[in-house]
């Protein structure tokens, strides 16, 4: 479960900065909140605060499946040296509930690999070890708003493992300009089923610009320190995550090379969960290795 971890805690949110109500929109000539979709009409929708609808849509769209695609690195800390590049993505969908106040459902696929550092190529075998790509079948994220803060708890497991990560104190976030930056920064320190602590920092910073001002308006960088994976061989190091991830409405748009690997690889992660009945389909199966069949 250990490697599980390390992409693993994407949505646990904390802290929050409370915007001026009249900042609380992305200011576009074709908002947001006016967009059809297929939550437009629903109560809500029509009654969710705007930096809530503007979080929302931005991370996990407006009905049709989203992707948001990444890539970077591992390197050695304190050396600064590369180990490994990294790809991967995540598929996600919302449901928004019938009545305002509900919470909201976020449904994500999510999976990275591991790369040589020189040739980029997906790395399947270190120094006789098998390297297997982290891949989560669903995670389920619900959002809510209270006293001014975006909440965001994750649900995540199989069997007897199935766990919600509660998010504490909420998303923090600032208006910069006409846009947003949503910020998260996760401190990890809990005990492993092997007897180890697990512990890590994690930092994810989303910049949210309105449609249309720019060729890419959803970005996000990411940042972790922490252990490397067992299969590295390196126990005693740590080690600098750094990831740099997009949003892209098309399979057309992935980079090639990830496309291709997610294909032949990871087909099912191409899609998010449907529904929640899905959802909890897969909570009654098995974890595998790197938790991805």
């Amino acid at each position: 479960m250990k490697s599980l971890l390390y992409i693993g805690m994407f949505f646990v949110l904390i802290g929050c900065k409370q915007t001026d109500k009249s900042e609380a929109s992305i200011e576009s000539s074709d908002s947001q909140s006016e967009a059809v979709h297929p939550w437009a009409e629903k109560a809500s929708y029509q009654n969710a605060p705007e930096v809530l609808k503007d979080w929302v849509d931005g991370r996990a769209g407006t009905g049709d499946p989203v992707h948001w695609v990444a890539d970077g690195g591992v390197y050695e800390y304190p050396s600064g040296k590369k180990l490994f590049g990294m790809i991967g993505f995540d598929s996600s969908t919302v449901i928004w509930p019938d009545e305002p106040g509900e919470k909201i459902i976020h449904l994500t696929r999510k999976t990275f690999a591991y790369t040589d550092p020189d040739t980029g190529e997906v790395l399947t075998a270190y120094k006789g070890q098998p390297v297997t790509p982290i891949a989560y079948p669903y995670q389920m994220i619900t959002y809510r708003l209270e006293n001014d803060r975006i909440y965001g708890d994750v649900e995540q497991g199989v069997g007897d493992r199935v766990q919600t990560i509660k998010s504490e104190d909420g998303i923090p976030y600032r208006k910069m300009g006409s846009g947003y930056i949503f910020n998260a920064s996760v401190f990890l320190d809990f005990p492993l089923p092997t007897g180890k602590q697990y512990q890590a920092w994690e930092n994810y910073d989303f910049f949210f610009q309105p449609e249309g001002s720019v060729d890419e308006p959803h970005q996000m960088a990411w940042q972790r320190y922490g252990s490397l994976p067992p299969w590295a061989g390196m126990p005693d190091k740590k080690a600098i995550i750094q990831l740099h991830s997009w949003r892209v409405e098309s399979h057309d748009e992935f980079p090639e090379k990830l496309l291709a690997w997610a294909k032949k690889e990871k087909p099912k992660w191409l899609n998010p969960p449907k529904d929640v009945a899905e959802v909890r389909a897969l909570q009654q199966g098995e974890a595998g290795a790197g938790w991805g069949r």
